[in-house]
């Protein structure tokens, strides 16, 4: 696929009537040869997936199948625009993977948005409530769903205030003198939910009952409320920590037809088959586009083995043959599920019996123990050894590999040492076969549920990873789009969004892929996760999660339903790279990295740390990087974490798996104790060169002795104050700025964090927290305000000639603030040249207000600066920049083979260059954020027709053809859109040239 970016295309002297030679593109095709192209559109049914004749989604698996086994270019797979609308997820494997070198690429076509849908449309409203305003459309009974989007908005499950009074814990029931909970209708439909520090924790009731005294109990799920109060699950090491929240209070109570009162809530009835909703103002249901999910995953990509977990040595199918075979439980030595096996006369032997094509067998090393005899279907295939001078718990002592799948008998033999210990079994049940080399890139993944918390709950261990109610197994929220066993697989320039679940999950042993430039958003977990929390004995490398890339993403509004769902989350993982992401407006923390607390340190440091057993292994992560991010607007409700929160070992201790948190912005941090938060067991990380501005908690924290060997140098901060209490530490301070006085280089880290040019959208509209944005003096950010503020967080200051900057290029421009009763004025400075004084003072409080603004500036640079004169408080919100974009943008991607790019032509284009093409199909498409936007550009005789695409709707064509050459014309443009991102397709239908000189985004 011939897409690319910021062309640096050999001077063309003209264009137009007198473009008489075409300079090489520099850009060169995914292959050496050309791709196989197939299409596929929502409706198609075709066999052959031609542009004529597209065939289903199903149908391009079936051809690209017949394609791949002879792979001498990349099959491009062009999804025409429109919903999927799917009944399952959509499933690729190894036989569909490319081959030879080459790709299987899935992409939308030019200008068109495909859309992978998991809801179902409900239609029909009629009012149902005229008192309340409530409206009912009729479901199949036994729908399943959390989540409702309305026009693409979110809606809240009814449900009621935050924090309610009155209720006190008795048992397992929450009772309280309101009597109203007990005429709920359907009171095993109510759930409450709890936030507590890192935790949340929901639970659904078994039923409402009246108390002897009166009022109402709500009497929760018995087994939910024993995970999440009585008998929490605690692994311990390497699990989970030793803090245990547990639900025992509540923080709202949900999901009940009587609790649907405020505009934007909903109540499926499930068993009735009915969805309540309460409009919000605008709203026709008439008309609207009303989805309800009802799948939890839209794209699975899966690999064989899939998901591999040890066994405990209990196991039915290990036979312990021998006299001295004992067990031994609560030995607190880090052993799986808390027990072992072991045996003390040699000749004691251990067969298991497995179906598949390898086993590792868990043990303990240590000093008192010995060597083994391992046989394989009867015939010794090695000795081997579970002696170290140190006890290190569930090592891999034996692995078997390469077997010819089937069922086979592994036994293994004491022959020296004092003990034989046997922890746990973990079968690999078919060949490592990964699913490879697969791109997507353009499509939108829209629309999921997760059902699993109505009936079971939501028992939570930590950032988005809970247990399970029957095993305890660890277990995490499904996502939108799940890759496990991957190789190679890219995910580029995507879009997920309105997810019940996570976003995007690179599971199981995934190596060497990539998530970059996607846009993930609304989701009610987590955004993308990488890795597992129960592979972290692993000594194969390819069973392991290596060499993956979560890069350039914008990743925003997470956590919604999940409030302890993160940004970014990695587990056990080796050299991954996470870098020029932004994350923000998150409940928990943004960026989280590591498992395993203080598993991977020694007894020594776990005695230090106060502990009195020393659950104590290996782990392989290391070797990772976290660099140049931004972070932002994040802890907005749980507690306990960090914009960036690391968390057990990294490196093997020689210092040559050393792991980099390295050119990250981290600021508005809301109810953070550590920016920086190097967590417990977090060791060998190279932390320097990061910034740390605007909110709460130390700069860096490092709390316990299990914390060691990190070096920590060259950090810019506005606080001081940080916390060590770790183990061979070295830091040095960060460089204490105050008033926003940045020193050059920390402005160069301000500049490069976050993605990069090429991957950020046009801007029209900046939100406080943009990078571009400098703020001089004693602002602070004030986030969850829940009054709504753009992304409903603003910076306010109290400080008389406290100022803020930016500067753009464009021709106008808006300052966005609230306007109040304890806000005076600001004074306001275009190009150093005073505007006066505006009042933002109001008799009742307006949130997103334009309290300045000014156009008709010269297309070109300018710097806005907005002071606070008098008032309590000033606010910003955001600036709406009418923005001037030249052709050359980093961010305009061009499409086809025949752009070109011609400067110095002396005919008054904008910045005196402009790019062209001549091949119809040809298109340009530019990402934006804002209300509007135009193409600026010449007009000729030569030149013809163009098609508009926005947001993947056709708006017709628009055509550049005059009777003369005329430059910097009007060809295209819209306004009044909503304020959110757009995306803009260009594409050329008719005429000689197609040519583009400049974007104005509003």
């Amino acid at each position: 696929m011939l897409l690319f970016r910021r062309r640096s295309v050999r001077g063309i002297a003209t264009l137009g009537a007198v473009l008489i030679a075409a300079a090489a593109v520099t850009a060169t095709p995914a292959s050496a040869a050309t791709p196989t192209q197939l299409y596929a559109s929502p409706t198609g049914s075709g066999t052959a997936c031609t542009l004529s004749a597209p065939c289903s989604l199903d149908g391009a698996k079936s051809k690209v199948r017949d394609l791949v086994s002879g792979m001498a270019a990349d099959v491009d797979v062009y999804l025409r625009g429109g919903t999927y609308r799917l009944s399952e997820a959509f499933t690729l494997g190894p036989s569909d993977s490319g081959q030879n070198g080459h790709q299987v690429v899935y992409a939308a076509y030019p200008g068109e948005k495909p859309v992978f849908n998991g809801a179902k449309k409900v239609t029909g409203f009629s009012l149902y409530d005229s008192t309340k305003g409530i409206y009912r459309a009729s479901v199949t009974a036994g729908t399943q769903s959390r989540q409702l989007f309305v026009n693409g908005v979110r809606a809240q499950r009814a449900r009621g205030p935050l924090n309610p009074s009155g209720f006190t814990l008795s048992g397992s029931s929450f009772t309280t003198s309101d009597s109203s909970y007990a005429s709920f209708t359907n009171p095993s439909d109510v759930e409450i939910a709890y936030d507590k520090q890192w935790k949340h924790m929901k639970c659904p009731l078994a039923g409402i009952s009246v108390p002897s005294g009166g009022g109402s109990s709500l009497d929760v799920d018995p087994a939910c409320f024993a995970s999440n109060n009585t008998s929490v699950p605690n692994r311990g090491f390497p699990f989970n920590g030793a803090g245990l929240p547990k639900l025992d209070g509540i923080t709202w109570v949900e999901n009940a037809y009587e609790l649907l009162d405020d505009p934007g809530e909903f109540y499926l009835d499930s068993n009735a088959g009915y969805l309540y909703y309460k409009p919000r103002t605008g709203e026709d249901l008439s008309t609207a586009d009303v989805e309800l999910p009802v799948q939890e995953e839209l794209l699975d990509l899966s690999g064989t083995p899939g998901h591999l977990a040890p066994v405990n040595d209990t196991d039915a199918a290990a036979t312990y043959t021998g006299s001295s075979w004992h067990t031994s439980t609560g030995r607190a030595y880090g052993d799986l599920y808390g027990d072992v096996h072991y045996a003390t006369a040699n000749g004691a032997s251990v067969s298991y019996t497995f179906t598949g094509t390898g086993v590792d067998i868990l043990s303990e090393t240590n000093s008192d123990e010995g060597g083994i005899d391992v046989y394989v279907d009867g015939t010794k295939t090695q000795s081997v050894t579970a002696n170290s001078s140190t006890r290190l718990a569930q090592q891999v002592i034996a692995s078997v590999s390469g077997l010819t799948k089937g069922q086979h008998t592994v036994k293994l033999v004491k022959t020296s040492g004092s003990y034989m210990v046997i922890d746990g079994f973990t079968v690999v049940p078919d060949v490592i076969a990964p699913v490879h080399d697969i791109t997507f890139q353009g499509i939108t993944f829209a629309y999921t549920t997760w059902t699993l918390p109505s009936t079971t709950g939501y028992i939570d261990n930590q950032a988005g990873i809970l247990w399970d109610a029957d095993t305890l197994a660890p277990i995490r929220i499904p996502a939108a789009v799940q890759i496990h066993r991957g190789s190679g697989i890219t995910f580029t320039g995507n879009e997920i969004a309105h997810a019940g679940g996570n976003g995007i999950d690179v599971a199981d042993g995934t190596q060497d892929s990539s998530v970059t430039g996607n846009f993930i958003h609304d989701l009610s977990g987590g955004g993308a996760y990488v890795g597992e929390v129960d592979d972290y004995y692993l000594t194969d490398t390819a069973r392991m999660t290596t060499g993956d890339t979560i890069n350039q993403n914008w990743i925003e509004h997470v956590g919604l339903d999940y409030r302890d769902a993160v940004g970014i989350w990695a587990g056990y993982t080796r050299d991954l790279v996470i870098s020029h992401n932004d994350v923000g407006h998150t409940s928990y923390s943004g960026i989280s990295l590591g498992w395993g607390w203080g598993y991977a340190s020694d007894c020594t440091m776990q005695a230090a740390q106060g502990l009195t057993t020393c659950a104590h292994g290996t782990i392989y992560a290391g070797g990772n990087q976290i660099l140049d991010n931004h972070v932002h607007d994040v802890m907005n409700i749980l507690s306990d974490g960090g914009p960036i929160y690391t968390n057990g070992g990294q490196g093997n201790g020689d210092g040559s798996t050393t792991s980099v948190l390295a050119g990250n912005l981290l600021e508005v941090t809301n109810r953070t104790n550590q920016v920086i938060y190097h967590d417990e067991g977090s060791s060998y990380w190279n932390t320097h060169d990061n910034v740390i501005r605007t909110g709460n908690g130390n700069w860096v924290g490092m709390w316990t002795p299990t914390i060691h060997d990190n070096t920590i140098h060259d950090n810019y901060a506005d606080r001081s104050n940080y916390q060590n209490k770790g183990t061979n530490i070295t830091l040095t301070d960060a460089t204490l700025v105050t008033g926003g006085a940045w020193p050059t280089a920390a402005q160069a880290i301000i500049a490069a964090a976050g993605p990069e040019a090429a991957y950020r959208p046009l801007t029209g509209l900046l939100d406080d927290d943009d990078t571009a944005i400098a703020y001089t003096g004693t602002w602070s950010d004030r986030g969850n305000r829940g009054l709504g503020d753009l992304h409903d967080a603003l910076h306010a200051t109290s400080t008389n000639g406290d100022s803020a900057a930016l500067t753009f290029t464009g021709t106008g421009v808006s300052v966005i603030g609230e306007k109040y009763t304890d806000q005076g004025n600001i004074e306001v400075y275009i190009d150093g040249v005073s505007m006066g004084l505006f009042s933002t003072s109001a008799s009742t409080r307006q949130v997103q207000q334009a309290v300045f603004s000014t156009a008709g500036l010269s297309a070109g640079s300018h710097t806005i600066q907005v002071v606070k004169r008098s008032g309590t408080y000033a606010t910003i919100d955001g600036f709406e920049v009418t923005g001037v974009h030249n052709d050359t943008a980093s961010s305009v991607t061009y499409t086809g083979s025949s752009w070109m790019h011609s400067a110095n032509r002396g005919l008054g284009d904008y910045q005196d260059d402009v790019h062209a093409a001549r091949t119809n199909g040809d298109s340009v498409t530019v990402t934006f954020t804002g209300t509007g936007i135009s193409l600026i550009t010449e007009t000729n005789t030569d030149e013809g027709t163009v098609a508009v695409s926005l947001d993947g709707a056709s708006q017709g064509t628009v055509t550049a053809n005059s009777t003369s050459r005329q430059v910097q014309q009007t060809v295209y443009t819209v306004s009044g859109l909503t304020a959110e991102r757009h995306t803009l397709t260009l594409t050329k239908t008719g005429g000689s040239w197609l040519v583009i000189d400049r974007f104005d985004v509003s």
